[in-house]
């Protein structure tokens, strides 16, 4: 089971006002906060290790996470976003493909980072959780990806991103600077046909905003 990096540096602005005087993934849903959701399943998939980067209030991160098998990455001089902060975590990692995983997202169904590990062959050098539009809960905007016969993603469709993946990370080392998305380096796999989709078999919802905790939590209702 490749290594986990979740990522828990970000400013949280969509969540404002709850992101005032704490970090979006210490934000509960149904009695539980995003991270350890996010903590279990990694540990449920046999992911090791755990690695989770910090930036803003990332002091109330580390104290949530002492005692805790998860290493931390610290971004204290500025948020490197998605890219810079894995790549920032590297050494931490291990070589070889890493899982990463957005901690404001809610799941239910099989654990997705257990069935990308299952699905990822030496073939791939980016194996993306997906989910349709049209079950991807409290999304707002359009879809952005498509999936062709054999699996390979191309830009713009009808699947959303689900938050979870399998990447290799070897060509971060081409991106010059220091703060980037990690969509700069799916453009560069997805142009060379490496990148593949993964369909989410179960619920999903996107907690990135106030709104959303509740539909949340009726989907983790039932």
């Amino acid at each position: 089971m490749p290594p986990l990096m979740i990522f828990a540096a970000g400013l949280g602005t969509r969540m404002r006002p709850l992101t005032n005087d704490r970090p979006k993934p210490l934000i509960k849903v149904a009695g539980r906060t995003l991270l350890d959701r996010a903590l279990n399943l990694g540990r449920t998939a046999g992911a090791a290790p755990i690695v989770v980067n910090t930036h803003y209030l990332g002091a109330q991160v580390e104290r949530h996470l002492d005692g805790q098998d998860v290493a931390i990455s610290r971004e204290a001089g500025q948020i490197l976003d998605t890219g810079g902060g894995l790549r920032r975590a590297l050494p931490l990692l291990g070589d070889g493909p890493v899982m990463t995983l957005n901690p404001d997202v809610v799941w239910t169904g099989p654990n997705v980072l257990a069935r990308l590990a299952a699905a990822w062959d030496d073939q791939m050098d980016a194996l993306l959780a997906v989910v349709p539009l049209e079950r991807a809960t409290a999304r707002q905007g359009a879809g952005d990806l498509s999936l062709d016969g054999d699996g390979r993603l191309t830009r713009r469709g009808d699947f959303v991103y689900a938050g979870a993946q399998i990447i290799r990370p070897d060509r971060l080392a081409e991106i010059p600077e220091d703060v980037f998305s990690l969509n700069r380096l799916w453009d560069l796999l997805i142009e060379e046909g490496r990148a593949f989709g993964m369909v989410h078999d179960g619920g999903w919802c996107d907690v990135g905003y106030p709104d959303a905790i509740p539909l949340a939590e009726a989907l983790l209702g039932g």
